[in-house]
């Protein structure tokens, strides 16, 4: 029988094959030349990420703004007051009344809910009316106290007592009372929510 041959690698033989030198790097490869890569993405990624927020991003969001800021689908839209330019004398020396002269609209107020922490809110659209032709006037001249005394009232309510049955009524009757107290006489008698979402 033949014997198998003897494999001829022996453990000196490793050795010294292992201790040979490595092939030398190609003498174009510097410092500069392994860290370039790392240096470009550092540099570049920052002035890539401005560039696509600044003229993809943006202009997506710009856009979705702007058609959330009109009317919500889920309720119709109360009509806007008239503009002051509507004012004026009708055919015939007529007083031409305007568009809503009896009303004013609060749009898209937001307030806190109390007793959330800032982690429930309430977003609301409504019409003030009444029977005064001088509400929106009024309203208008008064604007910076009525806003906040709609914020005062809207944010005192807590979650609870916006899922109660009648919250609407409630809420409701709190704020005509709240505009009359403050304008010292009757000149609020209805609200209409056009939107009331609580998140």
């Amino acid at each position: 029988m033949a014997t198998p041959p003897k494999n001829e690698s022996t453990p000196a033989a490793a050795t010294a094959a292992a201790a040979a030198p490595a092939p030398a790097a190609p003498a174009g490869k510097s410092l500069l030349g392994t860290l370039l890569p790392v240096v470009l993405v550092v540099v570049l990624a920052p002035v890539v990420s401005w560039l696509v927020m600044q003229f993809v991003m943006l202009p997506q969001l710009e856009k979705k703004l702007a058609a959330a800021g009109g009317t919500t689908a889920s309720a119709p839209a109360a009509p806007a007051p008239a503009p002051a330019a509507e004012k004026g004398k009708g055919k015939k020396g007529e007083s031409a009344t305007p568009v809503a002269a009896n009303a004013y609209k609060f749009s898209n107020v937001i307030v806190n809910l109390a007793g959330t922490m800032g982690t429930r809110y309430l977003k609301t659209t409504f019409l003030v009316t009444g029977s005064d032709q001088r509400l929106n006037e009024t309203f208008v001249t008064n604007e910076a106290k009525l806003v906040d005394i709609t914020l005062n009232v809207l944010s005192s309510l807590t979650l609870a007592e916006t899922e109660e049955a009648g919250a609407k009524n409630i809420i409701r009757e709190k704020l005509v009372n709240a505009y009359n107290g403050a304008l010292g006489h009757k000149v609020v008698e209805q609200i209409y929510f056009s939107d009331f979402v609580v998140q």
